[in-house]
């Protein structure tokens, strides 16, 4: 059995640890969407279901039931089919399943509805994520109600359900050495994408060119998708926060934001870089950038065991309003400005989110009203930024339309943090530098 396989059996198994006496999980495997007619979107597996599976078939549902005399993790998947097969490529199958990732049992998935029934009769709790599925809900109902249909004949249907991403999702916050050497992997693969589009850059290069470099070199690294749409903004589009068309053309004197990064066997990378498309920053854009990257460094040094959440981002936010008062930006002192929160113009966004196998990965950020204390294990993003609009008259001109984010991927360690993605430039002077070297 590899490493993952490994890995997602000592996941099933610390599951069924929380979960109570006479009860069962049921989880399905995502669907494929339809693109247009005949063709469907690239089929990418729910991250639980994953999780707990390793198994990237659609039309799949994994059930857990610990202590069942005959095996307590089962998978229904579609059966072997050599003419579908000649097609589509390699289907699992049952006996796939058993041998192949480690599951005790399985069946084909178009018994399921005369095998789960049975199988849920009897539990007194059913852990199941209610409302992610519309059409999935209903089919567990209707198992459900089946069960309800015989209550005459002796039959028990459960009398509770439990939400399963409660405890699930806490599982996934807390990385292993395994998931973090994946993320690690990613990061670097990301990183050497952004720095290859600081050496690529010219004016005159549509914000897509970029894009295609940065997709190239995911690719060529072993990554077959980025984990979210690039977002590649030069000038005003770098103040669009979540700007995606990348469809304008660069411009010297102007800077371009690329918020870009790869996925790597479901571990996803995020990072945001901005740079001058000519090169060289402009004495406003270098004053603006110096502020975000100071907060972004001062919010790196906050994260390390015991520290909560919300510090990285109230020492960003902290440092912003200062250096946006420093130039006169905004008004007042640095008390007023946080307690009447008149940085939000210019910095409206939080300072980073859990990373994992979702980009904004799962993890609740409070625990009892109170922010989450940071333990090992744990992996987040930083990514401060500042953003001044084109149509801000409020300010000299010489601000107007800069946009700037630096954003990287950081583990919480035993004894502090580990930034992954520190390879790509980020100074002023290593920007200007390795721009100027790729000429």
């Amino acid at each position: 059995m590899n490493t993952l396989m490994q890995e997602v059996c000592a996941r099933r198994k610390a599951l069924m640890e929380q979960m109570s006496d006479n009860c069962i999980a049921i989880l399905p495997a995502a669907p494929e969407k339809s693109r247009n007619r005949d063709v469907h979107y690239p089929f990418r597996q729910d991250s639980d279901f994953y999780y707990l599976s390793g198994f990237v078939e659609p039309e799949a549902v994994l059930v857990l039931i610990p202590g069942r005399e005959h095996g307590e993790s089962i998978l229904f998947c579609k059966e072997r089919n050599p003419e579908k097969e000649m097609w589509d490529g390699k289907i699992v199958g049952p006996d796939g399943a058993t041998e192949e990732y480690g599951f005790d049992d399985a069946f084909p998935i178009g018994d399921i509805d005369e095998i789960l029934p049975g199988m849920i009769e009897g539990k007194t709790k059913v852990y199941y994520s209610m409302g992610l599925d519309a059409n999935f809900d209903k089919r567990v109902m209707e198992w459900i109600n089946i069960i309800r249909s015989k209550v005459r004949s002796g039959a028990h249907p459960p009398g509770e359900f439990v939400a399963l991403e409660h405890y699930l999702h806490d599982m996934r916050l807390f990385k292993s050495d395994f998931e973090i050497e994946c993320m690690a992997k990613a990061a670097k693969i990301s990183a050497e994408a952004h720095s290859r589009a600081m050496q690529l850059c010219r004016p005159g290069m549509w914000e897509y060119q970029l894009e295609a470099e940065i997709t190239h070199c995911f690719m060529n690294q072993g990554s077959r998708s980025a984990a979210y749409p690039s977002i590649v903004g030069g000038g005003v589009n770098a103040c669009i926060l979540h700007y995606i068309d990348n469809t304008a053309q660069l411009k010297s004197g102007d800077l371009v934001l690329i918020d870009a990064g790869c996925e790597l066997e479901y571990y996803a990378s995020d990072i945001t870089r901005t740079f001058p498309v000519g090169g060289t920053f402009s004495g406003a854009q270098r004053a603006i950038y110096q502020i975000v990257l100071d907060a972004q460094l001062q919010a790196i040094a906050q994260i390390k065991p015991g520290a909560h959440w919300n510090q990285p981002h109230e020492e960003a936010v902290r440092v912003i309003a200062q250096g946006l008062l420093d130039l006169g930006l905004l008004s007042g002192d640095l008390d007023e400005v946080l307690e009447k929160e008149t940085y939000k113009k210019y910095y409206m966004h939080r300072t980073g989110h859990w990373l994992g196998m979702d980009v904004h990965d799962v993890g609740d950020y409070k625990v009892g009203g109170e922010w989450r204390v940071l333990e090992p294990g744990m992996v987040m993003t930083v990514e401060p930024g500042i953003y001044i609009a084109s149509d801000d008259e409020s300010v000299d001109p010489k601000w107007r339309g800069i946009g700037i984010r630096i954003e990287d991927d950081v583990v919480v360690t035993n004894t502090g943090h580990c930034v992954l993605t520190d390879t790509v430039p980020k100074s002023i002077e290593d920007i200007e530098t390795l721009m100027a070297e790729s000429e």
